[in-house]
């Protein structure tokens, strides 16, 4: 018997990925869990295991090949009775003749009506604490199939069938993403409905940016650099959120003296040999935006078609610049951790995401953001609400400035921070009153002990 292995989905965003490195050639024997291959997904690279037992018949997709779409089949795997097919030049000769230009999509070398089987696709990561509904099949299910007009088989996942019922959609007039092409929720979330004509859609479902000629800049005069996974997905992502977002920003003036005296006081008693531990205001600012979310828990929210989803805690995401992109880490559950294991947390993540070693659940899941632009004194910014998050809270640089005490002019440090909000999540009134809270423990850093 003979089972494909397919371009996994390595996160619920990945719609293509590079094959960086196979671990096994022709001819070796795997076993479920055995490391096959690294892929480089949009955010990281991650390595693949097997999900079957047996022997590596051919390698279709050569190392090194770009924008390999997921459930493209990558290597065929013979069942562990049966032996490959030897040919002349071993493994890089299998996948050298099998596999297509990098430039191009991987066809599948086979079209044998032998039964084939894939590893399952992930789904998102689920919230910590949260509980799958009974009786519920989601988006992650194994292939489910409904009849379609003169018995023909369509595979569609029971989600799919169910909402199709109610829409008056033809599944058969609709073509699957998913997993074998089967047909999931997203689809039909594009599908016209009874009576419309599908709408034309730009490639991406991004608006196409002028295109640059010789009538605007001459060839000479620029590089084009092509675009890597991240800046893609950074582009449609943050494309989307500001365009169906209604942003709108709340700026306020915070005085940081108290809360510098207190990190200095913590980080002094660590001492040299725990010096990897002291704690940075960043790490001070991720415990009071926790709190905060805590004591307004209105604020801690995300829009949803079907209502809005209040978060139990404060998953913080933590913008971090890496090359060709950022990528925004999770510290969970925030409020209940101490400045210590924060600041420990986030030097492990931040390390590993400039290597792009973070897995799918440690940089998805957030419900709120902080991007921090002070180190590069950048004194006010606005962010882009980073979706379904529905605020995001942007950072400037601490500042000796004249503010008024008592009638007084003196010099304070000041830090101005823009809280950027999701209007249908989050009102004025609701952003404000979390801003008054994180102001408190910001101001009075001895109220994140209480």
């Amino acid at each position: 018997m003979t089972i494909n292995i397919t371009m996994p989905a390595l996160s619920p965003t990945m719609e293509e990925g590079n094959l960086a490195k196979w671990h096994v050639k022709v001819g070796d024997k795997v076993k479920p869990g055995d490391v096959i291959a690294e892929i480089e997904t949009d955010k990281a690279t991650m390595e693949v295991e097997a999900v079957d037992e047996g022997v590596i018949s051919k390698l279709l997709v050569a190392e090194g090949a770009q924008g390999v779409k997921v459930n493209a089949v990558i290597a065929e795997l013979s069942g562990k009775d049966e032996a490959p097919a030897k040919g002349k030049g071993g493994a890089k000769a299998e996948a050298a003749k099998s596999a297509p230009a990098p430039d191009k999509a991987p066809v599948a070398a086979s079209a044998s009506p032998a039964k084939t089987e894939a590893p399952p696709v992930p789904s998102a990561p689920a919230m910590p604490g949260s509980r799958p509904s009974p009786g519920r099949q989601d988006e992650g299910s194994p292939p489910a199939a409904a009849m379609g007009k003169g018995g023909q088989r369509i595979k569609a996942s029971p989600l799919a069938r169910r909402l199709a019922s109610a829409q008056g959609l033809d599944l058969s007039a609709l073509k699957g993403s998913g997993p074998h092409g089967r047909i999931i929720k997203a689809d039909l979330n594009n599908a016209p409905k009874a009576g419309e004509k599908p709408a034309a859609a730009p490639p991406g479902g991004l608006i196409e940016p002028a295109i640059l000629d010789e009538r605007v800049y001459h060839p000479d005069t620029f590089e084009l650099i092509p675009l890597d996974g991240v800046r893609k997905v950074t582009a449609k992502r943050l494309t989307t959120s500001f365009m169906q977002v209604p942003h709108f920003p709340l700026t306020i003036d915070l005085e940081i003296d108290h809360l510098l005296a207190a990190r200095k006081a913590i980080n002094d008693t660590l001492g040299e040999a725990v010096a990897k531990s002291k704690i940075s205001v960043n790490d001070m600012l991720i415990k009071a935006a926790a709190l905060a979310l805590m004591a307004q828990p209105e604020a801690n929210a995300s829009y949803t078609d079907k209502g809005i989803a209040r978060h139990k805690s404060a998953h913080v995401s933590v913008a971090v610049a890496i090359e060709g992109g950022l990528i925004t880490p999770v510290v969970r559950d925030a409020q209940t951790k101490g400045l210590a294991a924060i600041a420990a947390e986030m030097k492990d993540l931040a390390t590993r995401a400039r290597v792009r070693r973070l897995k799918p659940q440690e940089y998805m899941g957030g419900t709120f953001s902080i991007s921090n632009l002070g180190m590069f004194g950048i004194r006010q910014f606005a962010s882009i609400i980073n979706q379904p998050e529905g605020m995001i809270l942007s950072v400037g640089a601490g500042e000796p400035r004249a503010v008024v005490k008592d009638g007084k002019v003196v010099v304070a440090t000041v830090m101005t921070v823009t809280l950027t909000c999701d209007h249908r999540v989050v009102d004025g009134a609701t952003g404000a009153r979390w801003l008054q809270h994180f102001k408190q423990f910001v101001e009075t850093p001895e109220a994140m002990l209480l």
